[in-house]
This record gives C-alpha cells, sequence and structure tokens, in this order.
C-alpha cells in the first residue's frame, strides 16, 4: 500500500486566527492552549514552560488545521463573548469578598462548559500512541483514534517526551468525518501488519470484501491493482 496525504490548512486561510492572535490573553504560568472555531476543538497545543508558551504563542494560530476549522471558520454561526454577569438585587456583590465567590463561581461554570460540552471527546476518547522516532533523550510519538464511533470528534497528535515520560511538546490536529470514515478501514490492515489476506481473516470477511470497504472508502488508490487482481482471481479459481 502506498503513502496517502489528507488536506491542511494553513491557518492564514482560516478566517479569525490572524485576528484572535492579538487578542488571546497569555496568563501567568501557562503552558499552552485549546483553540476553537465555532465553538468546536480545532487544535491543542502543550509545552513544558511558560516560557516555550509566550515565545510560540504568535506561531499558534498560523499553524496547520484540518477541514473542521476551515468549514467552521467560513459556515459557523458567531459565538457568544464570555463575559461575566453579577445580578442585581437580593443576594448581589456588596463586599469584596461577594466579588471573588461571584468571580469563582463564573469560572467554575466556564470549566464545566468547556470539560462538559465544548471538549468532552478529546480526553475521553483512547487514543494509541506508537513511537516513531527517537534522538539522544527525546522519544517522537504519533496518536491516532480509535475511528470508531461516528459523530464523534476524533484528533491526530505528535508528543515529543524525554526519557521520563515528561511531555514537552504536544500537538493535535482534529480529523473531519470524511477523514474518520476513510481512516477506520486503515486501521485494521495496520494492526495487521498491513497483510490484507490476514486483515480479512480478523474481521471475518472475505478477501474480495475487504477490498470493496477500502475502494467504498475512496482507498482505492492505495492499493496495489496488480496484486489485487491476481489474488481475486486465484480465489476465484479456487
Amino acid at each position: 500500500m502506498s503513502p496517502r496525504a489528507e488536506a491542511a490548512y494553513a491557518g492564514w486561510s482560516v478566517p479569525g486566527p490572524a485576528e484572535a492572535r492579538w487578542i488571546f490573553e497569555i496568563h501567568p504560568g501557562q503552558c499552552g492552549l485549546m483553540l476553537y472555531v465555532a465553538d468546536a476543538p480545532a487544535d491543542a497545543f502543550v509545552v513544558p514552560h511558560p516560557e516555550d508558551c509566550r515565545v510560540l504563542h504568535p506561531t499558534l494560530v498560523e499553524d496547520l488545521y484540518g477541514e473542521p476549522a476551515h468549514q467552521y471558520a467560513f459556515y459557523g454561526a458567531p459565538v457568544p463573548e464570555f463575559t461575566a454577569r453579577i445580578r442585581d438585587g437580593a443576594g448581589s456583590v456588596r463586599t469584596l469578598a461577594d466579588l471573588r465567590a461571584a468571580a469563582g463561581a463564573q469560572e467554575r461554570s466556564w470549566v464545566e462548559a468547556h470539560d462538559g460540552l465544548m471538549a468532552r471527546d478529546l480526553p475521553g476518547t483512547s487514543y494509541a500512541f506508537e513511537r516513531a522516532y527517537r534522538m539522544n533523550s527525546h522519544d517522537l510519538y504519533r496518536s491516532l483514534p480509535p475511528f470508531q464511533r461516528a459523530g464523534q470528534e476524533q484528533h491526530i497528535g505528535e508528543l515529543i517526551a524525554d526519557r521520563k515520560g515528561r511531555t514537552l511538546c504536544l500537538k493535535a490536529f482534529r480529523l473531519s468525518e470524511n477523514q474518520i470514515r476513510r481512516g477506520r478501514p486503515l486501521r485494521r490492515p495496520a494492526d495487521s501488519d498491513w497483510h490484507l489476506g490476514r486483515t480479512a481473516e480478523a474481521l471475518g470477511t472475505t478477501y474480495a470484501e475487504l477490498i470493496r470497504r477500502v475502494e467504498s472508502a475512496g482507498l482505492g488508490t492505495l492499493l496495489n491493482t496488480h496484486e489485487v487482481a491476481q489474488r481475486l482471481r486465484e480465489d476465484r479459481e479456487g
């Protein structure tokens, strides 16, 4: 099977990130960020030290993004501003302690919205990590999602770690529904060392049916047509 490339979009071609770069605040101790487009997670970035984050901050919104970020930026509705509102009347803020409590309640509501709604699938999905490269005392890992549930946001990514397992850099890239659907029939062949015969056996199907699934997913160009035709001919004659 030959290599395959997927489409990605530079930040400058996605409406909004160039302006957002000047608006986003950098908080003390910040070591990363999550970028949302139309309230949908588009990118996650983590570095080990706040100074690294400060230096790289201007480049994050000009990185490469997947199809969802590009589509949502063009067709998504404007998102509401994150503003804190304090009710007047009974129970309103009268002291500095009241103001501190109201601000804390607002922060907790934002965290609940972020963890429970806006990014619920990112930490709740089981990813497979494979070491792709080692240089001196650092390892480069690549992560793949399970490619299973339809409608669930899934990401691919890269992680650089030291020998103690500490994350030095993490980058996530959100996949579109079409990319997830195309990636699903590739996951099992990868587990079978790209041997299509063993893959068909593991799936409990025939070689011909596996080829049909790969082609219906738009991945027919990855197949060695000569070997596939020979195998199908042998199966018919046998």
